[in-house]
């Protein structure tokens, strides 16, 4: 969340920042309750202080009248308190992070297009989405998903699970060279790590499963629990960045996702991820920004798919990013691009909710946070099908996953 102080400082900035990111709301509101809490804290405080120092001494019996209507006025100022700090922390937990200055502002379609590199293959044949080329193939089937667990569901087979295999395995061999400690994560955290992360486990608009009388929910991202690992501790950032890479299964409801641009494994319920996760000085962020895009890059360039980065727009940022950048992958089904990586800049946004600090010249600071996909195995096998894809309607392994999948090409 924001600093209560930067967003009195700057009320005005914040409410143009909640515009441009499409965040309906009341400031003014906030402030309100934060003055409100500031006042009943420093009434409560003195009558504190006036209650304890007539206790060191005998009190006469008109003190003793003092000091009971004194407790009386500090249970009602707390039960005041205690209304006024729920209110506040509603509305702070909803203020979106402020936006970098360079990125675009407006809603989802305006977003700037930062490169665009290789181009989309020309077939001379009528080319196949990937969830036809897979089903033909045996090794993607949706209808016994669906009969086991539910719509959007699915089960993977034969060298689709190779090819899952082989590309978190090509992630992990190139980000481990590049100093990430390997993590494999649970599939489940507490609800408030995700509130600390800036998932809502339990709104009405939640994309979260959570667990039936618990206080637990299933992770969408790594970004989740690798978030959570260091709540509430002092890191030693003196040798540098803590940078993580993690491996988990990821679940999300999807709810209202559908439609053409869903088609198949664009949007599924669950699927395994690799991420990668930094927690760094606040003078390191936007370097660190760009070296998990650089590595996503490095990834998807190795693939040698055709894609594009982009520049995500303010009113289509996630509450807790400053920036993030995409990258998207040209697909068959999209007739266009479609997401397969992003990567977030979150300053400290998640680290004052989840209270992560490092050591900063005998002083205690908040960290910076930043994550970024790697490999994702819904989107990427989309993107490698579709424009791999032969007229015989078998799929090519791309070269550098043909030691890891043992086949030169799927049929």
């Amino acid at each position: 969340m924001l600093d209560i102080k930067f967003i009195r400082e700057n009320p005005d900035l914040v409410k143009k920042n909640c515009a441009d990111r499409g965040a309906r709301i009341d400031i003014e509101r906030l402030l309100e309750l934060d003055e409100k809490r500031r006042q009943y804290l420093r009434q409560a405080e003195d009558l504190r202080a006036m209650r304890n120092k007539g206790s060191r001494t005998k009190p006469s019996p008109e003190e003793i009248t003092k000091l009971k209507v004194a407790g009386d006025d500090i249970a009602r100022l707390e039960k005041d308190l205690e209304l006024v700090e729920a209110e506040f922390q509603k509305i702070m937990a909803v203020v979106p992070n402020i936006t970098h200055p360079d990125s675009p502002r407006g809603g989802e379609d305006a977003f700037k297009i930062l490169m665009i590199k290789g181009k989309p293959p020309k077939f001379n044949f009528e080319a196949k989405d990937h969830e036809q080329l897979l089903t033909e193939l045996g090794l993607l089937d949706f209808e016994r998903g669906a009969k086991v667990t539910g719509n959007k569901f699915y089960f993977t087979k034969g060298a689709l699970v190779r090819l899952n295999h082989a590309l978190i395995s090509y992630g992990i061999e190139i980000i481990t060279k590049k100093g990430y400690t390997l993590m494999e994560t649970p599939d489940l955290a507490r609800n408030e790590i995700l509130q600390g992360i800036g998932f809502n486990p339990r709104g009405p608009e939640s994309q979260v499963y959570s667990v039936e009388n618990s206080d637990l929910s299933l992770i969408g991202t790594a970004e989740i629990t690798i978030g959570g690992y260091h709540a509430n501790e002092v890191l030693d950032l003196s040798r540098g960045p803590k940078k993580y890479v993690a491996v988990s299964h990821c679940f999300r409801t999807e709810a209202g996702a559908y439609g053409r641009a869903s088609k198949g494994l664009y949007r599924v319920h669950q699927f395994t991820k690799l991420e990668m996760f930094i927690f760094c000085r606040p003078e390191d962020g936007e370097k660190m920004h760009q070296e998990i895009l650089d590595i996503e890059k490095t990834i998807v360039d190795g693939l040698k798919l055709p894609y594009r980065v982009v520049d995500i727009a303010s009113g289509d940022l996630g509450g807790p990013a400053y920036r993030k950048f995409d990258i998207e992958a040209w697909m068959v089904m999209q007739n266009g691009y479609g997401e397969i990586t992003s990567t977030s800049n979150c300053t400290d946004y998640q680290a004052r909710r989840l209270s992560i600090r490092y050591r900063n010249k005998g002083e205690t600071d908040f960290v910076h946070t930043l994550n970024g996909t790697a490999i994702v195995t819904s989107r990427l096998p989309i993107a490698i099908a579709e424009n791999y894809q032969t007229k015989k309607g078998t799929i090519m392994v791309p070269k550098v996953l043909q030691k890891y999948v043992g086949l030169k090409e799927i049929s």
